[in-house]
């Protein structure tokens, strides 16, 4: 699995999260950053789109994080994980850049999916998808990582 990104992580506390929970997966989820372009907003996403969509090879299993996708709970995406890992493709989830995700990567993507309605910095998505996706592996398992109880 590979996370495609517009954006570099700096050192710091959001960097040493990803690494905790992306150090968890198996197989291991890599990074691509790709550097943020310049232009108008449309050009910022074509460029953007165009370096998201070159860095995942023609057979990839592209996920898209857009605040338009759906928003599965965690137990719906560990079924999608492990339907996509069925596949036997190469899962790759797609980080845009501030400007969001072109018309492009959302036409290309095989799934969008969405963190909630709240706008996340980019830098906490990741490591929010990188949990999730640990998350969605503990549940495909029976780890006991996810507790399924709620608390009343």
């Amino acid at each position: 699995m590979k996370l495609v990104a517009i954006g570099r992580l700096k050192a710091g506390p959001e960097r040493e999260l990803f690494e905790r929970y992306a150090g968890r997966i198996r197989p291991a989820l890599t990074v691509t950053e790709l550097a943020p372009s310049k232009g108008s907003v449309q050009e910022q996403k074509r460029k953007d789109a165009a370096a998201l969509l070159g860095a995942c090879p023609d057979n990839a299993l592209i996920v898209a994080l857009d605040e338009g996708g759906k928003t599965p709970d965690s137990l719906r995406l560990a079924e999608m994980l492990s339907r996509w890992q069925e596949s036997g493709r190469p899962i790759h989830f797609l980080i845009g850049g501030a400007e969001g995700l072109d018309s492009s990567v959302i036409q290309r993507a095989e799934s969008v999916i969405s963190l909630g309605k709240l706008t996340w910095p980019h830098m906490l998505v990741r490591v929010l998808i990188a949990e999730q996706v640990f998350r969605a592996q503990a549940i495909n398992t029976g780890h006991p990582y996810h507790r399924e109880s709620r608390p009343d």
